[in-house]
């Protein structure tokens, strides 16, 4: 059975779970209603993607 040899260290335990951070996502303007959206997705609030409508939005 593998059983640790000494005793992980706070600094080398944190040092090890430095990348564990979440990142925010970056939101872009929608470039036709100027609602905050993703990159690469569709406008949720108009429905256009690449400046043309996609999907149909029922108001």
């Amino acid at each position: 059975m593998a059983v640790p040899k000494r005793k992980v260290s706070k600094s080398r335990r944190d040092m090890r779970r430095a990348h564990h951070a979440l990142a925010a996502k970056n939101f872009q303007e929608c470039s036709n209603c100027g609602e905050l959206k993703l990159p690469h997705h569709v406008c949720e609030a108009c429905g256009h993607y690449n400046d043309r409508e996609v999907i149909e939005v029922g108001l």
